[in-house]
């Protein structure tokens, strides 16, 4: 296909409704971009056990941008080269005893699809396991049970303390690691190793599909999609997205309630039945 285009998309609060739904709406669209030879990726946060159901849901057989790039795979294809890029383990440790300092709520360490939990929390859990088919937590002492270099470290402080966190993170470990907020309500420090974003996992994919920049499409919403938007040729922010990603993107589309996706991608792309 002379015109095809590479689709990134975001999940929560981009393809996802508030209630964590893909509506129909956008999936018939997106389904349509697909009949009509463009390449759908999903490209989140989330790890790979939490997204696999909408994966599938779209009947994708493309790579999966997970953990904001520090894990790049093809759910389907085995032989596909997979990038896992975790952070080295004495920096996870460094990292773990500061917030023991910090009197933290709790740490959560992932290694792919494991969970390791400083504290017992069922809240946590109850947002973590998206089925009873994953992984059971292992809960305790981090600094004793992580014995891997970790996907990511996710740290829930006291409010207080965010900021107090956030800039030690930034004088002591900047050279080897990334942070970011995660969205209200969750007031979630998430921690990847450095050098690693979305835009990492769309660059790798766009190479393997032969796709110019100008031809990437990227839809999200947070603080974790500005290198992704900023990077694809036409970057687009959702209705709902914070300020600083309508700056950087191209086009601002309608909300994650208001089939943002199904709209802009039905306009953009002239898709023929719509």
């Amino acid at each position: 296909m002379k015109n095809r285009h590479l689709i990134a998309l975001d999940l929560d609060g981009t393809l996802l409704t508030d209630k964590k739904e893909i509506s129909s709406r956008t999936k018939q669209t997106v389904f349509k971009a697909m009949d009509e030879g463009h390449i759908v990726i999903i490209a989140t946060g989330r790890p790979h056990r939490a997204s696999i159901e909408y994966y599938h849901e779209l009947g994708l057989k493309t790579p999966m941008v997970n953990f904001n790039g520090a894990l790049i795979h093809h759910p389907t294809d085995k032989k596909w080269d997979v990038l896992h890029n975790p952070m080295p383990i004495r920096t996870a440790r460094q990292i773990i005893e500061a917030s023991y300092d910090l009197d933290v709520h709790n740490i959560l360490a992932e290694i792919m699809d494991e969970v390791y939990m400083e504290q017992y929390d069922e809240k946590v859990i109850e947002l973590f396991q998206q089925s009873k088919n994953d992984p059971p937590f292992t809960i305790g002492n981090l600094k004793h049970n992580l014995k891997e270099d970790p996907t990511s470290l996710l740290i829930y402080p006291k409010e207080d303390d965010i900021l107090k966190l956030r800039n030690h993170l930034t004088e002591y470990h900047a050279e080897l690691i990334e942070h970011r907020r995660w969205g209200t309500p969750y007031n979630v420090i998430e921690i990847v190793k450095k050098g690693i974003n979305k835009a990492v996992g769309l660059q790798k994919i766009a190479h393997y599909f032969d796709i110019s920049k100008e031809n990437i499409i990227a839809f999200g919403d947070e603080d974790n999609d500005l290198e992704m938007i900023d990077y694809a040729g036409v970057g687009v922010a959702m209705g709902n997205a914070i300020d600083e990603l309508k700056q950087v993107a191209d086009h601002v589309t309608d909300t994650n309630e208001e089939d943002g996706i199904g709209i802009f991608l039905n306009s953009y792309l002239r898709l023929s039945s719509f």
